[in-house]
């Protein structure tokens, strides 16, 4: 329960708040590592060098009483202890002890006896002792000369040391305090630094919530993290403002182009129903009316389900056309059987042997969109002229009418969904005005280039092109493999 709850409180702290108090804790605890290796290291290289000047000392006065070698006589007593007070230093003991712990002979500074009691050992060892909080180095030798067998001791007082050693961790503790403060105020600073672009993010959100899609971040000029982050929202605020301008632009084109012919429905069912049914030539006019309606309507329908559907997918297509120009050909044969009043101009060149990377199906809806495009805007009689070539690796075809055109301040938005040129005499010619919107649709999944020339009242030219290559027969290909 108390785990619980305190992870509920951790929750609650702010993000600064917690990078502050991690990058001080971090900060902190590798200080404290750092120093404590570093008293550690110091204390034992001290203490090391300690034990070296009593070794050295310990060697110097055993040569030295071998070189005399004196004998441990009363008379010998004064010239041994003034050869070791010589030896001596402050805070230090010398003393010799025979081997039964009886003292001989004892130099001191500022040590008294009774700190240390005399031990009588056949090996040399040296100790850390603690003895009534005083800390000693104390060394024992073994001694040999003539008759005599005994001990030397060598007794340091090490309270300067431990003074140092103490004055050295008080340093260490000290710093480390100072260490935590400047490293949560680092802390702090690093955290505004790093939440400040995230701050400026969550306010141009509020921003967008209450003004609008047109707010955006202001970005520094540097190539960081955060700035790429910002960079990122920037633009993903600049996709949503434009899909929601087109989804809005969508609506309102659609419910324009949809209440038209509801509207008009609405006023011939309403005529009939209060006195047209009595009348057969209103009754028949309605009716037709209605129809004609209805059907635009329902192709206005499918139009906006297929364009929907395209948009939606976002699958990489794979299917290609073999012998485009046949498929093409096909299609204006059928077109001369709806439209017997127009002449269908066709040239194909290079097609044998190619596959162009568009699948069949689309190829004919997007050819019938252009070609149904060019007899609507042209006049009864004039020529219609497809043609198709390969141009390096790329499959382009043309679509060229001799009829009304499209001026040139609209050619930009002819592509857009529900534009019209004229919209009375548009809607007068039928359509829906998505046909060219689903093209471009088409030509762009399929990564192919679509562009359209016209001059007003001289005609018009629509360009496609796709990528195209070599057909390969696999089967052929299988079959050579075999027999090789």
């Amino acid at each position: 329960m108390i785990t619980y709850t305190m992870k509920r409180k951790l929750s609650r702290i702010p993000i600064k708040w917690m990078l502050t108090l991690w990058s001080a804790f971090l900060i902190f605890v590798l200080f404290i590592a750092y120093n404590a290796v570093q008293y550690i290291f110091v204390e034992n290289w001290m203490i090391g060098q300690e034990k070296k000047q009593v070794e050295q000392k310990m060697n110097d006065i055993l040569n030295g009483m071998l070189e005399r070698e004196a004998g441990f006589t009363e008379d010998e007593f004064p010239k041994i202890r003034s050869y070791l007070d010589k030896r001596n230093q402050n805070d230090q003991m010398i003393r010799i002890i025979d081997q039964h712990g009886n003292k001989m002979i004892t130099v001191s500074e500022d040590i008294p006896e009774e700190w240390v009691q005399p031990v009588h050992k056949t090996k040399t060892e040296i100790v850390i002792a603690e003895e009534d909080g005083r800390t000693l180095l104390v060394m024992r030798s073994p001694i040999t000369i003539h008759t005599f067998d005994g001990t030397i001791e060598i007794v340091k007082n090490m309270d300067q040391f431990q003074k140092m050693t103490e004055a050295l961790f008080r340093v260490f503790v000290l710093s480390g305090i100072g260490v935590v403060v400047l490293s949560g105020f680092g802390g702090g600073l690093l955290a505004w630094q790093l939440l400040k672009p995230l701050q400026s993010m969550a306010k141009t959100m509020k921003n967008v919530e209450r003004k609008g899609l047109q707010e955006r971040m202001i970005v520094p000029d540097k190539e960081d993290e955060i700035t790429t982050i910002m960079r990122i929202f920037n633009g993903m605020m600049d996709q949503v403002e434009l899909s929601f301008s087109r989804q809005s632009q969508f609506v309102e084109d659609a419910s324009h182009e949809l209440r038209t012919p509801i509207a008009i429905m609405d006023g011939h069912m309403s005529l009939l129903l209060s006195w047209g049914k009595d009348d057969p030539e209103a009754l028949v006019e309605s009716l037709n009316i209605s129809y004609y309606e209805l059907t635009r309507l329902k192709s206005l329908v499918q139009d906006l389900l297929t364009l929907t559907k395209m948009e939606k997918d976002s699958d990489e297509p794979d299917e290609v056309t073999l012998r485009a120009d046949r498929t093409i050909l096909h299609l204006i044969g059928q077109c001369e059987q709806l439209h017997p009043q127009f002449t269908f101009e066709t040239a194909f060149i290079g097609f044998k042997d190619q596959e162009v990377l568009i699948s069949e199906r689309h190829l004919e809806q997007l050819m019938l969109i252009l070609l149904d495009n060019a007899v609507k805007y042209s006049t009864i009689g004039s020529p219609i002229r497809v043609t198709g070539s390969l141009q390096k690796d790329k499959a382009v075809f043309e679509v060229t009418d001799w009829g009304i055109g499209i001026p040139e301040k609209d050619l930009p938005y002819v592509m857009d969904r529900f534009y019209r040129v004229e919209k009375t005499r548009s809607r007068e010619l039928g359509g829906t005005g998505l046909g060219l919107a689903i093209a471009k649709r088409l030509v762009d999944r399929y990564k192919g280039c679509m562009t359209i020339q016209s001059k007003e009242g001289e005609g018009t030219t629509v360009t496609i092109s796709f990528t195209s290559r070599l057909h390969i027969n696999k089967r052929e290909v299988e079959s050579n493999e075999t027999v090789d």
